[in-house]
């Protein structure tokens, strides 16, 4: 999550627009004014005192002997002074003090093959450290200083809340390492929660301990990116006092935004980027020696040769906490997210719904953003709501409205719904019929008699979407429905379960769900992709045996997405992904049994839905 996309995040930081925020009120009230369920305008944002403080964490990630101290400021109303109280939104980032140029790992590689030497890069834990020592020395920083006010930090103080910004472990002026959603910065983000409620010490520049008096203890966290996914990371603790989240654009799980069972897979426009590489890029705290062990040691049990789930990695799993969360989740994203990628905000969502935590979610069609950005009057009112309800306690019944709102195509049209994925959806099952190194047909009815198989060879110096709209070709296999009668609407996680056999002993497996429109021009819907040596367990490889056939499923990237009338809907099966896996060599053959090959759809209305659109 760096360079262009930290511009986003950093964009996301930028001081409100004119004209955004109503006029405060000129004589500052006793306390928050609430009409129609919405915290009003009524403390001047300029009236404020401002504190710098460092919270002290249970924790010695850069283990100097000392516990970890996070570095805070803290904005509030002058009225807490005269004893007014306040709940607050904590704004806690790794990107506060901007970041360092790393380079990326080399993802022209051959694929790892059990017990064969040779190929893989599988440098010893030392030849990494070193590298992590010379790309960290040569970094540029730190870059420390004040941190700069969010775009809602008017917005919020001006309706009554506090906000208090964070600097995460190893960035700016906290102490600690950074790596990359480890144990130690959730310890971080999380002291802060009890520092407002009283269970965390904190002092000043000078030594001093400073107390949150002011507090009432109730919290929101809310962020893009990185900055959205501690909230997640925050709340799977059950931390107490911790009411509310809003992450946006956030990872639920980092093997999933590294990782595709198995497969090394980079973050949308950020091939060779991993835990090791961005925990570098936010080590910015002025001691540039200290975390160099830390980050060698991530660089080594990230295991890029393996690609397999580990302990490391469910250290990083948010979503397997899911039952501890009690703060409200109100979950944000971009249904063409590449970066952070859809499956995170459907399986943290699904999560939550599942263990009895209050949610909604509100998807847009933009990407890797804030919906602050699309100018939307209705985001801002949903946020102070949800906000006024689980702060301040105020009954405006948002807990009880529709859990979805879902931006459309057109992208002016926002529509509520009881839940997502949308009720009515079901899976629909298509076949592929021969013809795929052309265009073969996609259709509801599979291939009878006798197993066909149609092969393809991998060119893993080729981009998908040109490999898509070849007319023919030896390295994709293509298969299609007819043109759509009725539009046709797809709410949840595609998969395609394939029966599969390979030339080679490690080969990468993509799949590509595509609109293509009656002019020829294509889209892709979404895409998935799967080591086959992962095919039992992602935790487990076990080794391919040349010619033999598996059953191997790829699960897509959720979507919710309306095929339009006229169009048709393909299913693309390609080996190397140019834009987000490893690119070995050329030369790995693919064969897949048509008879035994699905494509499974989450089609709203089902298999019939299906058949009086596509056949």
């Amino acid at each position: 999550m760096k360079r262009v996309r930290r511009a986003v995040v950093l964009a996301a930081l930028a001081t409100l627009p004119l004209g955004v925020l109503p006029a405060a009120a000129t004589a500052a009230p006793e306390g928050p004014v609430f009409k129609d369920g919405e915290a009003q305008p009524v403390f001047d944002p300029k009236d404020v005192v401002k504190e710098s403080v460092w919270v002290r964490a249970p924790v010695d990630s850069d283990r100097d002997g000392r516990d970890d101290e996070v570095y805070t400021e803290v904005v509030r109303q002058k009225a807490t002074d005269r004893g007014l109280k306040v709940p607050v939104v904590f704004l806690n980032s790794p990107y506060f003090s901007g970041g360092n140029d790393v380079a990326n790992h080399n993802v022209d590689v051959e694929l790892y093959v059990p017990n064969k030497r040779g190929g893989h890069d599988k440098r010893d834990g030392s030849v990494l450290k070193a590298e992590a020592d010379e790309r960290i020395a040569a970094a540029v920083g730190p870059h420390a200083g004040p941190i700069t006010s969010t775009r809602y930090e008017s917005y919020f103080i001006q309706r009554g809340f506090a906000v208090v910004y964070g600097e995460s472990l190893g960035t700016g002026k906290s102490s600690g390492c950074p790596t990359s959603g480890g144990r130690n910065e959730t310890i971080g983000s999380k002291s802060v929660v009890d520092w407002l409620n009283g269970r965390a010490t904190a002092r000043d520049a000078s030594g001093a301990a400073v107390a949150a008096s002011w507090s009432t203890g109730k919290v929101a966290m809310m962020g893009v990116s990185y900055n959205g996914t501690l909230p997640n990371a925050v709340a799977s603790t059950g931390v107490e006092g911790l009411a509310a989240i809003v992450p946006i654009a956030a990872i639920s799980s980092w093997y999933d935004y590294y990782r595709a069972d198995g497969a090394v897979v980079a973050p949308g426009t950020f091939q060779g980027e991993d835990l090791d590489v961005l925990a570098e890029y936010v080590y910015t705290r002025s001691d540039r020696e200290i975390c160099k062990p830390v980050i060698a040691e991530v660089a080594r049990k990230q295991d890029r040769v393996t690609g397999d789930y580990s302990e490391f990695w469910d250290e990083r799993n948010y979503v397997k906490d899911a039952s501890k969360v009690r703060a409200a989740v109100l979950a944000v994203h971009g249904l063409s997210d590449w970066n952070v990628k859809t499956k995170h905000v459907a399986q943290w969502y699904e999560a939550l719904r599942r263990n009895g935590v209050e949610h909604k979610i509100w998807l847009h069609q933009s990407g890797h953003t804030d919906p602050d950005t699309l100018r939307s009057a209705e985001w801002r009112r949903t946020l102070n709501r949800w906000f006024s309800h689980y702060l301040y306690g105020i009954d405006n019944g948002i807990e009880k409205e529709p859990k979805s709102t879902i931006q459309r195509e057109d992208k002016t049209t926002w529509v509520d719904e009881a839940d997502w994925p949308a009720p009515g959806a079901a899976t629909a099952r298509l076949h592929p019929w021969a013809g795929g190194s052309a265009k073969g047909a996609l259709r509801s009815s599979s291939v009878p008699g006798r197993p066909v198989v149609e092969s393809l060879r991998d060119d893993s110096s080729k981009l998908a979407e040109d490999l898509i709209d070849l007319p023919r070709s030896g390295n994709r296999l293509s298969y299609a429905t007819r043109a759509s009668a009725t539009p046709l609407r797809l709410s949840g996680t595609p998969r395609v379960e394939l029966a599969v056999s390979f030339d080679q002993p490690a080969a990468n497996v993509t799949a590509l769900l595509v609109d293509r429109a009656p002019d020829g021009t294509s889209h892709v819907i979404t895409r998935g992709w799967t080591d086959p040596q992962n095919r039992v367990d992602p935790a487990k490889t076990k080794p391919i045996v040349s010619g033999h056939t598996y059953r191997i499923d790829v699960e897509l990237q959720p979507q919710d997405y309306v095929v339009p009338a006229g169009h048709s809907l393909e299913f693309v099966l390609i080996s190397s992904d140019y834009d987000y896996t490893l690119r070995p060599k050329p030369g790995a053959g693919l064969s897949i049994d048509l008879t035994s090959t699905v494509v499974e759809l989450p089609v709203v209305g089902g298999q019939p839905a299906l058949r009086r659109s596509v056949g």
